[in-house]
């Protein structure tokens, strides 16, 4: 995020840091969120609650949200954002618990998971499961985000990262297990499936007794394989549906009331055929299948723009030199840092204010006594 320029003019920022104001919107006024850059210039002396990075917002700072407040860096917004969304988090509190973070009443050392479905963070012992090492996987769906996108179950069994469980751990924390197949179920669909092969068996044999036959009375020439069968089987495979949510659905799986924990990489995974992205709209996660929302491509993207602004003018006119250029020009530097140091200094000392025609006239004299040193060389060369 950007420390000096409000992000408003961005619009809904795929992500970014976010601060709440307890002193211009407390408890019981509407929830407001700011950027990182108005959290600075304009509530530096205010209480703020920390909410770390959200998806699609735009900052609130000065709207009409602020009753007494104007925002500095840009102080023409419009009054509402109705694209953002809020929660508990905006007033400092989060969990199930609806607690603050750090809690003062809070003595159990506990890991907050954030959850990346609805932004909210959790406290590992609320989660309905035992979270596995914080190493083990990247990130969490809560409880009731599953039951919001219930269509995660069907991948969970293949690719969530377990829960860590203790002996009995099922009956003793009261998880409900669903099968969405009882075996009959699946025997039935196995039977089905068997009759529908046997049926398109028979279609293929009727289809190819009822083929017009050639003059030499074979059921298919080489021409008419050539120019027909292979367009026909073309046809039928582009017609096949290929949706990877319904052959995991088509299979055994357990449905916990539970959050889930996922590896790096999961949400490549996840279909893409125009049903499914219909139904991720329609639950308002099309983000899932974006791999630049996570909140490792927003630190990976944050850790590379700070390489570039350290990244030293200097150092990158030096590697594009030959060795003999990098030593003349760090000895010339060296010199330069040398006599400014040394001209300042007398300023220093005699409490007198530099001026711009000192600066002129330090470069000029610097100048001069370099053209004569270079002449000197070429003298002594020749």
């Amino acid at each position: 995020s950007d420390h000096e320029r409000c992000s408003y003019s961005q619009g809904a920022v795929k992500r970014q840091a976010l601060y709440a104001c307890s002193t211009c919107t407390p408890p019981g006024a509407e929830p407001a969120g700011i950027c990182l850059a108005c959290s600075y210039e304009c509530h530096g002396s205010h209480r703020l609650f920390e909410l770390y990075t959200k998806r699609n917002f735009r900052c609130d700072c000065g709207n009409s949200k602020f009753k007494n407040l104007q925002c500095k860096l840009l102080p023409e917004k419009g009054k509402v954002n109705s694209g953002n969304k809020y929660n508990d988090n905006f007033y400092g509190l989060y969990c199930t618990c609806k607690r603050p973070y750090p809690d003062p009443e809070d003595e159990i050392p506990d890991e907050m998971i954030q959850c990346i479905v609805c932004e909210d963070w959790f406290h590992g012992r609320h989660l309905g499961a035992v979270p596995p090492e914080s190493g083990d996987f990247h990130e969490m769906v809560c409880q009731a985000c599953m039951n919001h996108c219930h269509f995660l179950w069907a991948y969970a069994s293949q690719l969530a990262v377990p829960a860590l469980t203790k002996a009995n751990s099922l009956e003793d924390e009261g998880i409900v297990l669903n099968v969405e197949e009882s075996e009959e179920q699946k025997k039935e669909i196995k039977k089905e499936g068997g009759a529908e092969h046997q049926e398109m068996k028979e279609e293929k044999q009727t289809e190819q007794f009822n083929e017009p036959s050639t003059s030499s009375g074979s059921a298919c020439s080489e021409v008419k394989c050539r120019l027909f069968c292979p367009v026909r089987l073309h046809i039928t495979k582009s017609e096949e549906p290929v949706c990877k949510l319904k052959e995991l659905q088509s299979k055994q799986f357990l449905k916990k009331d539970t959050a889930t924990f996922w590896p790096s990489n999961w949400r490549s995974k996840l279909c893409t055929c125009a049903d499914c992205l219909k139904m991720y709209s329609e639950l308002e996660v099309q983000f899932l299948t974006d791999e630049y929302d996570t909140v490792l491509a927003y630190e990976n993207k944050g850790t590379s723009d700070q390489e570039t602004d350290r990244r030293d003018p200097l150092m990158d006119t030096l590697n594009s030199m030959n060795r003999v250029q990098q030593v003349e020009l760090i000895c010339e530097y060296n010199d330069l840092k040398t006599e400014l140091t040394d001209y300042l200094r007398r300023f220093a000392d005699e409490g007198t204010v530099v001026k711009r025609e000192d600066i002129q006239h330090f470069f000029e004299e610097f100048q001069s006594r370099k053209r004569r040193r270079t002449n000197r060389m070429q003298y002594f060369c020749s």
